[in-house]
This record gives C-alpha cells, structure tokens and sequence, in this order.
C-alpha cells in the first residue's frame, strides 16, 4: 500500500515539476523568450490544441465545399443531378421500350408477320363474356322507381341527348374490282382492289404519314396513322405523293396504283387496316364498288 501511495506520490511531482524552457540568441547568447512549463501543462495544452484543431477541420468539412474533395463523398448538388439523370433515364427508356413496340407494329404491318403468341383479344373478350343466362333479371322495385323517375325527367328534358354509338365511316382509298378478300388464316391481311394503271389513290380518313418508301416485295408503300391507333397501308403503288410526315385528309390523293414489288399480279391497290397492332377486315369498313 505504501508502495502505491509512493509511486502516486512520485507521479504527481513529475507531471507537476515545472521546467523552463528559454530561448537564447544563437552568438550572443542573450535571452530571448522564457516558458515556465510542466508536464502536465504541456499534456493539457496539446490535448486541446489537438481537440481545437480537430472541431476546425470537421466545420471546415461540414460548411465548405473542401468537404466534395473527400473520396466517397457526394454533394448536395451532385445528388440533385444523379436523381434527375435517374429520372431522365428512366424516361428515356419508357419511351424506347413504346418507340421499338411501334416499330414492331409498322414491321408487321410491312411483312404480314403476326407473332404467333399474340393474344387474340376476340376469344379474350369470349372467355370473359358473361351468360345472360346466368343473371336473374327480375327487376326490382327500386329499379323500377329509378326508371319512372328517368323515364319522366327525359320527357321534360328540353336538350336532345344522342345516344347513338360512334361508328367508324372511312373514304374508300379507290373504287374497283375485288381481285382478293381478307384472310387471315393465308396471311392475307388486307383486300386486293383492281383498277386502271394510275388512278389515284386517296387518305381513308385525316392522318399522318409515318412511312412513304420504296420496298422489294410491296414496291411503293405509304402508311397512314389516324387517330385511335388505326394505321392504314397502301400497298404495289405506281407513285407516292406524300412524303413522311406530311398530314394528310380524308379523300386527299397521296399515292396511284401501279404494279411495283415483287408480289404483284397486276395493276392494283393491295389496302390493309391495322387496330392497336391488330389487322382488321377492311370491307368491315369501306365498300370498294
């Protein structure tokens, strides 16, 4: 215990011993700047010098942009900019993954190539088509009240309401013979119509021209896209009038018939209708006599 109590002892003076520490003029010897120092003062001293220094550096850091200088750091405006590129690159993708879809569906429509997993949204409506005869019918009274009560507010109603359901009406393209109908199962999509050498060819309804080239199988084509997602191909043509781009009218002339490409049989217009990348029986409707 009295070793302890003296090694404490001991300790304590050491740190406590005050030394000087005295700065001299190197020729004169003369004395310049005197420190009386201990241990304990230079322990404590550095200590906070070294805390000091440390807080300096960590608001150095935190305030000022010296902090985008540490590796793995990013600032606040980096990250604004990764997030927006982020975003950008996300549409971007968006709208390739829908420009490729597109392009898809004018290669269908140019090739006739259908996949043959498509869906074939007919037999989807089918398969979810409800049995009338399932339902019970049987009116109930408050049907009946509502439909007393609609049925006297329509005879006061002074506003005509149309009710008829919107149907599709499209110029014919040209008027002649029926040389070919639609059919799908012989991967005919569209109808051949034959008639005299140049006669020319006209819009089915307003549009825009997204394809107007030459091709090795169809000779000249133009594709027309009308509102809905309804393309309209016009195929075998002699010469074309309108180029891509260009925003056409229903009955406007863009094309005449010819016999170009190397499927022709003739002087004729081969003309297919495409729904949401689906094609479509024409003569459903136009009537090309």
């Amino acid at each position: 215990m009295a070793k302890s109590v003296k090694k404490r002892k001991e300790i304590k003076r050491k740190l406590l011993h005050k030394y000087r520490l005295v700065i001299l003029n190197e020729s004169t010897f003369e004395e310049k700047i005197s420190f009386k120092l201990s241990r304990l003062n230079v322990f404590v001293t550095g200590s906070l010098f070294m805390i000091g220094l440390i807080g300096l550096t960590i608001l150095l850091i935190a305030f000022t942009p010296l902090r985008e200088y540490i590796p793995g750091y990013s600032s606040t405006k980096l990250k604004k900019e990764a997030t927006e590129l982020t975003y950008k690159t996300d549409s971007l993708v968006r709208t390739l993954n829908y420009t490729n879809k597109y392009l898809n569906n004018i290669r269908m429509v140019l090739t006739g190539d259908i996949e043959n997993n498509q869906i074939n949204r007919d037999s989807l409506f089918e398969q979810f088509k409800l049995d009338p005869a399932s339902v019970d019918l049987t009116p109930i009274k408050e049907d009946s009240l509502l439909r007393a009560e609609v049925a006297l507010e329509d005879k006061y109603n002074l506003f005509e309401r149309n009710t008829d359901k919107k149907t599709l009406i499209l110029f014919p393209p040209i008027t002649g013979t029926l040389s070919m109908s639609y059919d799908a199962k012989k991967k005919h999509y569209g109808v051949d119509v034959v008639a005299p050498k140049d006669t020319p060819v006209k819009a089915v309804d307003n549009g825009t021209v997204i394809f107007s080239e030459w091709t090795a199988d169809t000779g000249y084509v133009i594709i027309l896209e009308h509102e809905g997602g309804l393309l309209s191909v016009y195929k075998h043509n002699g010469s074309l009038a309108k180029s891509q781009g260009a925003i056409v009218r229903a009955g406007e002339v863009i094309a005449s018939v010819g016999n170009t490409g190397e499927f022709t049989t003739g002087p004729h217009l081969h003309f297919e209708l495409w729904d949401s990348g689906n094609p479509v029986n024409p003569l459903d409707f136009i009537d090309f006599n």
